[in-house]
């Protein structure tokens, strides 16, 4: 027989059998009816049609509760993949461009250099607290000074992660910029230790963590498969702040004073706050992980985040020991104060290429193969040109530059190496994890650096120390990426990752 709707029964068949509770579409109803057990030519004229309709309700009955049951597991399945499986993107749509995505590229351009564009700074204010307001402390107890300010920056941002995660970047940037220009603006009153310690390195320090998970967060937000572009276009303020900054202060300081010159930076970067304030914002809804201010301890059961953050604690030790000895390693070899500042100037203008372009190509090659071959880089430039540069203002000039360029990547790729293994909801979690780990790296960084510089019975093996110390922590951050790499895709050199 074939079944066709000719009385109620027949035509609320399945309506019928299905329980209170449990809705289903159209296109459900009519694949449950197709499924409906012997109902075609080769009826038998002989059975109990009633008999027949009541095997049939009991097997549509059954089938239906079957689907009901499934649903629910299947719901909770797709929501475990979610969070756990995968990077947790799949499905969600980046816009990967266009006004808003580009303006909230712009926001961060002008937090980071409230950020990136003083840290790249501490070289001069290094050189300038060791000849005045702390010529009597050595040079180890100077670095925990700029230690002190990048340990608040990384480290605080486990508490920042999670709460740009649930609530948004606006109150983190409105608060983070009131620190950092309020840090400038008192650094000129400053005339002790403990008083630079609390303004440059407290203040300043604080102001810098509030600024600098959102600065990454809402890119993520907005790019994935251009992200380390994007990320690379506003990683270039450091550059820019490098440069301005340094060569602002070597030629106002004699005219103005120190106190009147760090003021200015303090206007300067309230009105770039003004600007990233009225520009940054959110795209995607809230993670649905629970805050904690606590590390989350956890993620580290996956190698290659473990790989990856030793990577960035090495990677610390080996960038910050140049941007902040450089000036004075150029002075203690004969230079020209004039011509030591240029060096700095001269190295973050290298690292303006070093950002963007190491950036656009791990979008196309990987971003840990380029982060991997870009610090193997920087040992080579170490070794090359700046362990026998000596007095030579050539081997200088030019381990500026190359040097500028190989290590531009380093802060602008691994927030990037860091969202390739999660998902962008999360990503602040992540984020500011690894964050934590690296924070010790540049805490411990520069009072090595400046332990190193006292070994020796002279200077010049100080200086062989402290280069090579460089050297050695950029080499095992290389060997740590590419450890991350490996367990990601194993040895295939063509591997996109």
């Amino acid at each position: 027989m074939t079944l066709v709707p000719k009385h109620a029964d027949d035509s609320c068949l399945i309506n019928q059998t299905v329980p209170a509770g449990v809705s289903g579409s159209p296109s459900e109803h009519l694949d449950e009816k197709s499924q409906l057990p012997n109902l075609s030519l080769n009826h038998n004229p002989n059975e109990n049609p009633n008999a027949t309709r009541d095997e049939e309700n009991r097997n549509v009955h059954a089938h239906a509760v079957e689907n009901a049951a499934a649903a629910p597991s299947s719901s909770s399945s797709s929501e475990a993949g979610d969070d756990e499986g995968g990077d947790g993107d799949g499905d969600l749509d980046f816009p990967e461009g266009g006004l808003q995505a580009w303006l909230v590229v712009a926001s961060s351009f002008c937090c980071m250099i409230s950020v990136y564009g003083i840290i790249n700074c501490t070289a001069v204010f290094e050189s300038y607290f060791s000849t005045h307001q702390l010529a009597g402390y050595d040079s180890s107890t100077i670095g925990w000074i700029f230690s002190v300010y990048l340990f608040i920056v990384f480290f605080f941002g486990i508490q920042v992660g999670p709460v740009f995660d649930r609530y948004g970047p606006r109150w983190l940037v409105a608060v983070g910029s009131l620190l950092v220009v309020a840090s400038q603006l008192l650094l000129g009153l400053c005339n002790t230790y403990y008083q630079i310690l609390l303004t440059y390195s407290v203040l300043g320090g604080l102001g810098g963590a509030l600024l600098n998970v959102p600065a990454y967060g809402v890119i993520a937000h907005f790019f994935k498969a251009r992200r380390g572009f994007a990320t690379g276009v506003a990683a270039t303020a450091g550059s820019i702040g490098g440069v301005v900054f340094p060569i602002y202060l070597q030629a106002v300081i004699p005219k103005l004073g120190f106190a009147w010159s760090t003021r200015i930076i303090g206007f300067i970067l309230l009105f770039l706050s003004a600007v990233a304030n009225l520009l940054v914002r959110s795209r995607l809804p809230p993670s649905r992980h629970k805050m904690s201010v606590l590390p989350d301890w956890t993620l580290f059961k996956d190698l290659k985040f473990s790989f990856c953050c030793a990577g960035i604690w090495f990677m610390e030790w080996g960038i910050f020991t140049p941007l902040s000895y450089i000036v004075s390693y150029a002075a203690a070899h004969g230079q020209d104060p004039t011509d030591a500042y240029t060096l700095l100037a001269l190295l973050n203008a290298g690292s303006f290429l070093g950002r963007f372009l190491p950036g656009f190509l791990a979008d196309r090659w990987g971003r840990f193969n380029v982060i991997t071959l870009t610090n193997a880089l920087c040992v080579v430039t170490i070794l090359a040109f700046w362990l026998p540069a000596g007095d030579s203002r050539a081997l200088l000039v030019a381990f500026a530059v190359l040097f500028g360029f190989a290590s531009g990547s380093n802060l602008g790729l691994y927030p990037v190496c860091v969202g390739q293994l999660c998902g962008a909801r999360d990503y602040g979690r992540f984020f500011s994890t690894a964050m934590m780990v690296g924070s010790f790296g540049t805490l411990t960084s520069l009072p090595i650096a400046g332990a190193l510089l006292e070994i020796g019975s002279t200077p010049e093996q100080g200086w062989l120390a402290l280069i090579l110390f460089a050297a050695l922590s950029y080499a095992i951050a290389s060997s740590c990426f590419l450890g991350a790499r490996v367990l990601a895709v194993s040895w295939r050199v063509k591997e996109v990752y």
